[in-house]
């Protein structure tokens, strides 16, 4: 006799598990414990086989008669309704994995990045990307579907961002396709396709007296140790601010005049080498004995296991009286690519110096970051010897021309 809703609101649980038949091979078991869960026996290729259809109350008994009925289907389909729910499960587990969410989520723990870029590129992913493609299979999703995306944030006015999501989502679509997990770089259509974003310039003061002016106004900052030993050095070695703030006591060696920052620290990814004029290297001898008995050079004021913060220099600037029209920390970079120029220092010296990019032709990490280390030793000295002098208030160095500029 079939079940009805009052017959199973009255079942008790006894010592014994018992089997209430429905019809159609479906059952529910009541255990002891008084777990009742839906049962459909049945038989396939010759042999009886058991499927869970659900637990009781959750799985009324409406539902469990549409899932027999459903299973049943299947086997008049010669389908063994088992096996047809683990495929199915199986294919969940494949798309969820294969989501554009879950495959960037991969790529960015695999990446081996700095904290504040790895925070960056999350920050990127969650505000812009997953809301509208996290849950998509990243096989499925088109050009126009990332296009639609992107133009939304463009129309927020964020032109460079929209940029970046649309680069960062190329880095996760090739990540993808090597994975054997999508076919496909959507990006690589989209060239072209958004607004570009105008070219933004890190303000510096290149001008000789203005130079003298500042260099000065930074011997005389008052402050923490760490943030007036940065200032002091930054215009000697002209790295870009991460790099200078995230700097490491075990990448100096004082007596070789050389400062080695690994590749993993570095914005193009290759390693560099700095050379330390005499200047830079007695600036870092006098913080030895303040921070050297730690990681960092420029330690956070709240942890000495962190490095100090990314607008620390910025904010000494504005302190000093510079605005950010006028000067940053980038801009110690603008103030040496120009000055070394019109000193007539060769062009290709003071690029690798820079670190602008890696050599096309020179692939191998330390022969990279040793490109005219030689002439570049002599460039370095020369420069702290010339900021000295602006310093001091002396005459400024007359400029060279680049046809005879070589060192």
């Amino acid at each position: 006799m079939p079940l009805s809703d009052s017959k199973l609101r009255g079942v008790k649980a006894s010592e014994r598990a018992q089997k209430l038949f429905d019809g159609g091979g479906l059952y529910l078991l009541v255990q002891p414990t008084g777990a009742r869960g839906w049962r459909l026996k049945y038989r396939y290729a010759g042999k009886e086989k058991l499927l869970s259809l659900g637990q009781y109350p959750e799985t009324s008994l409406r539902d469990a008669r549409e899932r027999r009925d459903a299973a049943r289907k299947l086997l008049a389909g010669g389908i063994d309704p088992s096996a047809h729910r683990r495929s199915e499960a199986l294919e969940r587990r494949i798309s969820g994995a294969n989501t554009f969410e879950a495959v960037a989520q991969e790529w960015m723990q695999r990446l081996s990045i700095a904290p504040i870029t790895a925070a960056k590129n999350r920050w990127l992913f969650e505000s812009f990307l997953f809301p509208d493609l996290g849950t998509r299979p990243i096989a499925q999703i088109t050009p126009r579907e990332l296009l639609t995306v992107l133009r939304k944030v463009e129309k927020t006015g964020k032109l460079e961002t929209a940029m970046r999501a649309r680069v960062k989502a190329g880095q996760v679509f090739r990540f993808a396709i090597v994975e054997g997990r999508a076919e496909i770089d959507p990006t690589l259509a989209l060239r072209g396709a958004l607004k570009a974003p105008k070219a933004k310039h890190h303000a510096g003061i290149t001008e000789p007296r203005r130079m003298g002016e500042l260099l000065r106004a930074i011997d005389g900052f008052s402050g923490q140790p760490a943030t007036m030993f940065a200032l002091r050095l930054v215009p000697l070695v002209f790295v870009r601010p991460g790099e200078l703030r995230r700097a490491e006591w075990q990448e100096f060696d004082l007596e070789a005049h050389e400062w080695r920052i690994p590749a993993v620290r570095m914005k193009m990814k290759a390693a560099h080498i700095v050379p330390l004029s005499t200047q830079a290297v007695a600036l870092l001898r006098e913080l030895q004995p303040i921070t050297g008995h730690g990681r960092y050079l420029f330690p956070s004021i709240r942890s000495a296991t962190r490095p100090m913060s990314e607008n620390t220099i910025n904010a000494a600037l504005r302190r000093l009286g510079y605005t950010g029209e006028e000067m940053t920390g980038h801009g110690f970079r603008s103030m040496a690519s120009t000055r070394l120029n019109e000193l007539g220092w060769r062009a290709d010296a003071i690029e690798r110096q820079l670190a602008h990019s890696e050599s096309n032709k020179v692939r191998d990490a330390y022969s990279s970051a040793a490109q005219y280390l030689d002439e570049r030793r002599k460039m370095m000295q020369a420069w702290s010897d010339y900021l000295e002098q602006l310093k001091r208030g002396g005459e400024v160095v007359p400029l060279r021309k680049k046809s005879g500029a070589r060192r």
